[in-house]
């Protein structure tokens, strides 16, 4: 098998070759400083507005709504710990178990500091429901922060009723998006958040960049502060190339936002007609195409993992951001699963760029492992 397969999407993308070709413009050519009052500045400060007028339409926001950071974990960081700057002492945060580590990581920063912090338990589909919420929010509440997607299972969450219940208890609601934006429709406005975190390289943009929407009038302290950009919320000189190939990754990802859906359902559906082994599907109906936990009895998902790699073909072992440790995610922890299939879970994540004679040699790579070599 020479030529890689790679179906780890939900860890990263490639890179969408507009955005590439523009990237490089603004590298070579239009390099100045957007902060710059000379002319040579104009084109790229241009090219921050036009980008930001970009993303927030396919969300349905305004443009000052948009943050441009480094990612997702900094905005992620930034909502979280926003609690803390704004000096809300005796306040509550609620997240849920499940959520990706750059918001634990956060959630544990306050608790730290003496914030309470409380974790919602999925039900076994991975779902955090709206009973869960309402039995723990309560007038201390300030925050809530549920992801829209899982990163492990896929299940999306019905934020639009879970923010309904956090603002009836006059608290914000963040949610970490970094999964689904870009692949399945979201509209800040008709979700009714406060703020959302997003990844340019999860929707086949560039590394090292991504955005904070923050509501209008949602009050939000500098996390980084020094040169006073983005109106002050959010210092340090824009990554103009980075920015500019967001907005068209994300452009070009939402124009043909059905035609991907419909291409990479049906190239889950394939994979998982041609598996011959037997497998236990993670997750609820109401989740992120393509994306697949898949659970195997009594075997080794590191051990898979290893042997799919000696043949070019790239997937993960759960979250491809804990990939150092061996021990079952926290995620397949939160939905019960029992430890011989938790074990044996592995992550594949189809992207639009996958094709069929590569998902069935994907699917033979895993027939043939799993039958004639026990992990």
């Amino acid at each position: 098998m020479n030529k890689k397969i790679y179906v780890d999407n939900a860890a990263t993308t490639p890179i969408d070759e507009e955005a590439f070709e523009v990237m490089a413009e603004y590298y070579k050519e239009e390099f100045g400083n957007p902060s710059q009052k000379y002319s040579f500045s104009r084109n790229p400060k241009k090219a921050l507005e036009k980008a930001k007028e970009e993303i927030a339409f396919l969300i349905n926001a305004y443009p000052e709504e948009i943050i441009f950071t480094s990612g997702a974990t900094e905005s992620n960081n930034w909502a979280i710990k926003s609690v803390f700057l704004a000096g809300q002492e005796n306040s509550t945060v609620i997240t849920s178990a499940i959520e990706h580590k750059a918001v634990l990581a956060p959630a544990e920063f306050l608790e730290n500091k003496g914030y309470k912090v409380k974790y919602l338990r999925p039900n076994s589909a991975g779902e955090i429901t709206a009973t869960a919420l309402k039995k723990e929010i309560d007038s201390q509440t300030k925050l809530v922060s549920v992801m829209e997607s899982n990163n492990e299972i896929g299940t999306i969450q019905p934020i639009k009723q879970l923010c309904e219940i956090a603002h009836s208890k006059n608290a914000l609601f963040h949610t970490d998006a970094v999964q689904g934006i870009g692949h399945v429709k979201i509209d800040v406005k008709d979700l009714g958040i406060d703020m959302l975190s997003a990844s340019a390289h999860k929707f086949n943009g560039p590394k090292g960049i991504g955005f904070l929407y923050l509501k209008k009038n949602t009050p939000l302290p500098p996390l980084i502060e020094g040169g006073h950009q983005q109106n002050g919320l959010r210092s340090g000189t824009e990554n103009v190339p980075a920015i500019v190939g967001m907005a068209i990754a994300l452009k070009n990802n939402c124009q043909k936002l059905e035609e991907n859906q419909k291409k990479i359902l049906a190239l889950e559906n394939q994979l998982l007609s041609q598996l011959k082994i037997p497998y236990q599907k993670n997750g609820g109906k109401n989740k992120l195409p393509g994306l697949l936990s898949l659970s195997f009895s009594n075997q080794d998902g590191e051990a898979i993992l290893h042997r799919m790699d000696l043949l070019g073909i790239s997937l993960s072992t759960g979250s491809a951001c804990n990939s150092k440790t061996t021990q079952i995610s926290h995620v397949l922890k939160a939905i019960n699963l029992s430890s011989h299939m938790a074990k044996g879970t592995i992550r594949i994540s189809i992207g639009k760029q996958n094709t069929p004679e590569e998902i069935e040699k994907t699917a033979k790579a895993l027939n043939k492992i799993l039958a004639n070599t026990p992990c």
